[in-house]
């Protein structure tokens, strides 16, 4: 097996399980739309809306770095409607699929090093910066999830991959 068939099958059920989320969350706020501005943390993450930007600009960004792109930077991200958001997603979303797709096994073992916003100089392989982009989304639509349903907005999926159509 080749490093590219191996690096794109060994995320498959990862890429398929966070795009259906992706798209069903995309739905779900766009006949939720309240839901957008409940308030979250503070900062860029101050509402949920703001989390969702966390999210698809933090994979974007950690996409571009495992292009070697010159990375966008935060202030660039001026994105704020839903569809706006959701867009940089699926841009974001493009670029992973790319990398996972065409990436050279020897690139995969490359270190990077890099500044991040919050946790200082950090340096990985290209394979952890890439599984981290999953963990990342994952664990953030965990607590997007549980935010809105302490504020009244139970009407959600069940986010779990044994309970999603996902074959494996």
């Amino acid at each position: 097996m080749t490093a590219v068939s191996r690096c794109a099958l060994g995320y498959k059920t990862l890429l398929e399980l966070t795009s259906t989320e992706h798209h069903r969350w995309r739905d779900w706020f766009v006949e939720h739309p309240k839901a957008w501005s409940v308030p979250f943390a503070s900062g860029r993450m101050a509402t949920v809306g703001g989390v969702v930007v966390h999210i698809f600009a933090v994979e974007l960004r950690y996409s571009q770095r495992l292009l070697d792109q010159e990375v966008t930077t935060w202030d660039e991200f001026q994105q704020s409607s839903i569809e706006e958001v959701f867009e940089l997603g699926d841009h974001a979303r493009g670029q992973l699929v790319h990398f996972l797709t065409t990436a050279p096994e020897k690139e995969l073992d490359r270190i990077l090093t890099f500044q991040t916003l919050t946790a200082g100089t950090v340096s990985a392989s290209k394979h952890k910066i890439a599984s981290n982009i999953f963990l990342h989304d994952i664990r953030h639509w965990g607590q997007i999830a549980t935010v809105l349903r302490q504020n009244g907005f139970s009407d959600q999926w069940a986010h779990d991959l044994l309970l999603n159509d996902i074959a494996m």
